[in-house]
C-alpha cells in the first residue's frame, strides 16, 4: 500500500512538472517547426541527485524553462532548455524565445551532451567574474545560468547587440 502511494505521489509531482513546463501555444509551435522532437527539459529528466540540487535552489520551477527579461526590453522572453535525440545522440540545447508580436524570436546560444542533463535559471544584474575570457562581465540586464550540476556552468548576459558568456565553474 506505501509503494502505491509513493508511485501516485510521484506521478502528481511528475504532471505538475510537465504544467511547469508548458510552453506557450505560440511558441510551441515555433519550437517544433524549428527543433522538430525536441522537448524542454523536465524534472523528470534529472537524475534524482541533481533532481534534488535543482530543487533545493529553484524549489518546483521546471528546470528547462525560466522567464527572463534578457534583453532589457520588457518583452516575453524565456530561456529554455530543449533535448532531443536518443541515447548516446542526445543533445541539449539552449535557446532564448522573445515575443516579437505574434511572433516569436528564437536564437540558440549552446549545444551540449546531455551528460550531465543541463538546467536553466536567470540571476540579476551585476558584476560576474569567470574562468575564462573575457574574465568580466558587468551585466545590465538580468542574465541566464545553464548548469550541468557537479561538472559546468556558463553564463550568459546581453551586451545589446550580442550574448557574451563566460563559464563559472569546469
Amino acid at each position: 500500500m506505501v509503494s502505491l502511494y509513493l508511485f501516485a505521489a510521484n506521478q502528481v509531482a511528475a504532471a505538475k512538472s510537465q504544467d511547469r513546463c508548458a510552453l506557450p501555444s505560440g511558441l510551441s509551435d515555433a519550437i517544433s517547426k524549428k527543433y522538430p522532437g525536441a522537448s524542454v527539459v523536465t524534472l523528470a529528466d534529472l537524475d534524482e541527485y541533481n533532481r534534488k540540487l535543482f530543487q533545493k535552489d529553484h524549489g518546483t520551477r521546471c528546470p528547462g524553462l525560466v522567464k527572463v527579461n534578457f534583453y532589457g526590453d520588457g518583452k516575453p522572453t524565456l530561456a529554455l532548455v530543449l533535448k532531443a535525440g536518443e541515447g548516446s545522440k542526445q543533445k541539449a540545447e539552449l535557446v532564448v524565445a522573445r515575443q516579437l508580436g505574434e511572433d516569436w524570436d528564437l536564437r540558440s546560444l549552446e549545444t551540449t551532451d546531455t551528460a550531465p542533463v543541463p538546467v536553466v535559471w536567470r540571476q540579476g544584474t551585476g558584476k560576474y567574474d569567470g574562468m575564462s575570457e573575457p574574465k568580466t562581465i558587468r551585466a545590465t540586464n538580468p542574465v541566464i545560468v545553464l548548469c550541468g550540476y557537479g561538472s559546468w556552468a556558463i553564463l550568459y548576459a546581453w551586451t545589446g547587440t550580442e550574448a557574451k558568456k563566460i563559464w563559472l565553474s569546469d
